[in-house]
């Protein structure tokens, strides 16, 4: 989101040169520059004990491929709380431990993915009223029951990756 008014005093912002930031919105009687805001998610590879991938399904996301667990990071709370978070909120999983795999940029939607491997112990999944269902994948299978492109195929790539290597733990 580009400012055009400032949030703290209302007041209508100008265009400003801002050292390397260029040409931003300010507010004069502030006196401070109006950096554009853009929501940030999580994005989950959940994986289990035995290398197994969960992916869900959400009719209002894709009806074909899975996606993975994913949600926005709320006012205060780390990513890390957030990625635990959704786990537990979608699936009914308890994260064992979490590791941040990198940031991936979300153009479409003008916002900021974070993924992480998140380790749980496998167990039934509870699924939120969001999830349509959830399934179990093998290492090899999971890259392909997401959208290739997607930026949830990366997590997954990434996160097998890392626990290939064995530094996940």
């Amino acid at each position: 989101m580009r400012f055009t008014y400032c949030p703290a005093c209302g007041s209508r912002a100008v265009m400003r040169e801002i050292g390397d930031e260029g040409q931003m919105p300010y507010c004069e009687s502030c006196r401070k520059p109006l950096f554009d805001l853009f929501p940030v998610c999580v994005l989950c590879a959940v994986a289990d004990e035995n290398g197994r991938i969960a992916l869900i399904r959400q009719s209002y996301v894709n009806t074909v491929n899975y996606v993975g667990v994913a949600g926005y990071i709320r006012s205060g709370e780390s990513a890390e709380s957030a990625a635990k978070r959704e786990v537990a909120e979608e699936i009914g999983l308890e994260a064992e431990s979490v590791k941040i795999l990198g940031t991936y940029p979300y153009p479409k939607k003008d916002m900021l993915m974070i993924g992480f491997l998140v380790r749980v112990r496998a167990g039934e999944f509870s699924l939120s009223g969001e999830v349509d269902s959830a399934c179990w994948f093998s290492r090899e299978d999971a890259p392909g029951a997401v959208r290739e492109g997607s930026i949830i195929r990366q997590v997954i790539l990434d996160a097998l990756d890392l626990m290939k290597g064995g530094e996940d733990k």
